[in-house]
């Protein structure tokens, strides 16, 4: 009997032994974001532990990870009816609580949690504090009080001080996270993402070099930690994007460790949707388009992979099938998932179809592409920023009208980098599109607003000043010539104050014959002798053969 209990025991004690080795591996799988090993491996597991409602925990949570609410929350709810642990499964529903704004609900369930722990379980604590900074409506200060009181009463948990330094990182604290990050793994060296987490500190402060040094530190130690090649890839991207010299050499290199983490993944739907992320920010469109019909082998209904389709399909100059992805993603996606980057393209796409064989837009399909367009800068103004050359090449095709329409969006976030050359050109498009006899007054009104934006940016810009006398010069009325008059003599002044050699360039040359002709000719007409001398004798400075300014002097 004896033998047989001890027997008895031995089995238990290596199944358990056995089971700490598989949860351990499932952690260091959810940390080098394997999750489709880790989900395999945890639903093999409740199979043989049917009882452990950590391990329904632990699946949920990937789910969670992986975006898939849905099957998360059926886990969870499995979990709960489990003999052992199964109240952890409260706190993945807790989290799915937060996510719809359902805080007091969520807080009851912790408080069932919290019930339920033991004091020497420090890390199932930690799980709830996880929770609040996971969750789509994430509140770190909720999650650092929770660390802090594990830490009251165990300040050697390397867990804690790692987790505390993502919440003080998430909230914008990036000097007391460093802190964080390097007591954990003072406490433990063989916590690789304290240190890891050190090195992205150092990458976002612009550090790159020092950053990369770090990096290759923890590849020393284990070279096959995939999320160090991920930071790397992103550190040689920020790198590439602020040393344009090296731009081809960086992005060549981000690319390059991206598929070694890549290859150091399970190739997992989730996975290749961070690197089509990646490649997205890299510009590399065809290795974007080729992970995408990848990815749809894997799942053809997933709404994500026809954004990635329709964004390069469009780059890859394949407009058609870029509108057909692009509008059955509008279909299918939820629509508080969709993002601003999707009304651009889709508004792109719809120009790109608007193109006719002689060079000009279809006016009905373009405008549909500027609705879209808007949408995309009224959800996220940076994007104003990206019309630009669309807009110039426009302007440069002489198709004015389009160009308005795309300058208008593009003017209306006031802090985009192109703000002034923008509304310079929305101006000068306005300018060179009216005609007298079938465009509105409101037309001249617009283009006035637009120079006149340009040179409260930027009031030594003389070209602005130039073309608002140009502008108005189509109005008569009284108000109107005084405002040409004005603009004229600021030009003037203004290339007086920039030298001879900025008078000199044949465009500013050609300006200066035109205001001083207007501008003398004003003042010859109203019987203000001495400054219609003045500037007609600029103007043979300028133009020496210049027969009006010669005959109006002698005349004079």
């Amino acid at each position: 009997m004896k033998k047989t209990a001890g027997l008895g025991f031995l089995l238990v004690m290596l199944s358990t032994i056995g089971f700490a080795q598989d949860l351990g591996q499932i952690k260091n799988d959810i940390d080098a974001e394997r999750f489709d090993t880790a989900k395999k491996t945890l639903k093999s597991l409740i199979k043989t532990f049917p009882d452990n409602g950590k391990l329904f925990f632990y699946l949920g949570d990937v789910y969670l990870a992986q975006k898939e609410a849905d099957s998360a929350a059926i886990v969870f709810n499995q979990g709960l009816l489990a003999k052992d642990k199964s109240f952890l499964n409260n706190i993945g529903l807790a989290q799915l609580d937060l996510d719809a704004k359902k805080n007091a609900e969520a807080i009851a369930k912790f408080d069932l949690v919290v019930k339920e722990i033991k004091k020497k379980d420090v890390d199932e604590t930690l799980l709830i504090a996880k929770a609040y900074m996971k969750s789509e409506n994430p509140n770190y200060k909720a999650a650092i009080d929770v660390i802090n009181k594990v830490l009251a009463t165990n300040m050697a948990n390397a867990s804690a001080h790692l987790l505390l330094g993502d919440a003080q990182f998430a909230n914008g604290n990036s000097n007391e996270a460093y802190a964080s990050y390097r007591n954990a793994y003072d406490y433990d060296n063989s916590v690789l993402l304290a240190k890891m987490n050190l090195a992205k500190i150092t990458k976002n402060a612009k550090a790159f070099n020092e950053a990369v040094a770090s990096f290759d530190e923890i590849l020393k130690i284990n070279p096959n930690f995939g999320p160090v090649y991920r930071e790397l890839a992103e550190t040689y991207y920020f790198w590439a994007n602020s040393e344009q010299s090296k731009y081809q050499e960086y992005i060549s290199k981000a690319l390059g460790f991206y598929e070694r983490y890549m290859s150091l993944t399970d190739y997992s739907l989730d996975s290749r949707m961070r690197h089509a992320d990646f490649l997205i920010l890299a510009k590399d469109y065809k290795a974007l388009e080729l992970e995408a019909k990848e990815m749809k082998k894997l799942d053809n209904i997933n709404p994500r992979i026809l954004r990635y389709l329709g964004y390069a399909a469009y780059e890859n100059g394949n407009f058609v099938e870029s509108s057909k992805a692009l509008t059955d993603f509008f279909a299918k996606v939820d629509p508080k998932r969709i993002i601003a980057r999707d009304y651009l393209y889709l508004g792109l796409t719809k120009m790109a179809e608007a193109k006719k064989a002689d060079g000009t837009y279809d006016d009905v399909i373009f405008n549909e592409g500027v609705v879209e367009l808007n949408k995309a800068v009224e959800k996220d103004p940076v994007i104003a920023s990206e019309l630009n050359p669309l807009g110039k090449k426009m302007f440069n095709d002489k198709l004015y009208k389009n160009a308005t329409k795309l300058f208008e969006v593009a003017i209306k976030n006031p802090k985009s980098k192109n703000y002034t050359l923008d509304n310079f050109y929305l101006g000068y498009a306005l300018y060179l599109d009216y005609d007298a006899k079938t465009s509105s007054k409101e037309q001249i009104t617009l283009a006035d607003q637009a120079f006149s934006k340009v040179i409260e940016v930027s009031p030594t810009t003389q070209d602005a000043h130039l073309y608002k006398a140009r502008v108005n010069d189509l109005v008569e009325t009284p108000e109107a010539k005084a405002i040409v008059l004005a603009s004229y003599e600021q030009y003037i002044k203004i290339l007086d104050t920039k030298g001879d050699a900025e008078k000199a360039k044949p465009s500013n040359k050609k300006g200066l014959i035109e205001a001083l002709t207007h501008v003398g000719a004003f003042y010859a007409n109203s019987g203000q002798k001495d400054k219609a001398v003045e500037n007609l004798n600029k103007l043979l400075v300028v133009d020496p053969a210049n027969k009006y300014a010669t005959d109006t002097l002698k005349a004079l």
